[in-house]
């Protein structure tokens, strides 16, 4: 995967979570994938980042729910 479609992936995960998570800010949406993308960022194998981002970025999510 090159980085360009990694970028367009993890942009359909902010799509993706922002329509599973209307009461949240796009804004928040955001950070959190990016925030998740960025603990990624020297991984070698790049094909499941995406797939591993959104994962990590719907716990994060749902962990903000229950606080």
């Amino acid at each position: 995967m090159t980085n360009d479609e990694e970028i367009l992936h993890v942009e359909h995960v902010i799509e993706r979570l922002v329509v599973r998570y209307p009461d949240l800010p796009r804004e928040t949406v955001e950070k959190i994938v990016h925030s998740a993308h960025a603990h990624y960022a020297n991984g070698k194998v790049r094909d499941f980042v995406p797939l591993l981002v959104e994962r990590n970025a719907r716990e994060m999510i749902q962990g903000l729910a229950l606080s």
